[in-house]
């Protein structure tokens, strides 16, 4: 599964572009800061990076010039609100790729990322996730079990999603409420707890002792595969 990795300080255009680009079978994280951005980048190695140029603190244009400076060869695509003709001239020649810019349409978007990531070699095509006897698809956004279509709100499918990126690893209510819903760090909710007890009745045999679906006390819940 190719990973794109999504620097916008806009949050809701962020987790727009998460969504969608979720439902296209990519693995996405997203970051409002430049010099968070970067860090991430450095981490991660993702197979392409989504830049926007006016960032808080370090903006794109310095991000771009370092990521280049220390070898990183990821494609680049700038998404930027600047559509001056010097500023798209001086991120292609700081080692970005392709631009859009804003407003632009999604299927413009998304048809620029599959051909970024086919040009480098980069794109491995939409990965179905499986635990147990589940199977998930992000493209198609269907859930199996035992080869029948599972109905699931897209809010759990989503919640589903967040858990499958956390590859086994504990995920806090307080992320699965950000990613899931875009609630901020400090709301406390039961929401989450509402939908994990769903997707138990759904794809567990036995929701009172899931084998899958799992909660760490104090902590959040895990994908046991």
């Amino acid at each position: 599964m190719s990973r794109i990795l999504v620097i916008e300080d806009q949050a809701d255009l962020a987790l727009g572009l998460r969504s969608n680009l979720e439902i296209e079978g990519y693995l996405v994280d997203t970051v409002e800061e430049g010099s968070a951005g970067l860090t991430l980048a450095r981490a991660l190695h993702p197979d392409l990076v989504i830049l926007d140029l006016m960032l808080p603190g370090m903006d794109g244009f310095r991000v771009l010039r370092t990521l280049r400076t220390e070898g990183f060869a990821m494609p680049v695509l700038i998404l930027t609100a600047r559509g001056e003709e010097a500023d798209k001239v001086r991120g292609l020649r700081l080692g970005a790729d392709d631009y859009v810019t804003k407003p632009f349409g999604l299927l413009e978007l998304l048809a620029r990322v599959e051909a970024l990531l086919r040009r480098t070699g980069r794109s491995l095509g939409p990965v179905v996730h499986r635990f147990g006897e589940v199977e998930v698809d992000p493209a198609l956004r269907l859930v199996r079990l035992r080869g029948r279509a599972i109905d699931l709100a897209p809010k759990e499918f989503d919640l589903l999603l967040a858990l499958l990126r956390g590859d086994g690893r504990v995920v806090s209510r307080t992320a699965l409420l950000r990613e899931v819903w875009g609630y901020a760090g400090d709301v406390v909710s039961r929401t989450v707890d509402t939908h994990i007890a769903e997707l138990r009745r759904k794809l567990e045999d036995d929701p009172s002792a899931p084998r899958h679906i799992l909660t760490a006390r104090k902590s959040g819940y895990r994908i046991e595969r």
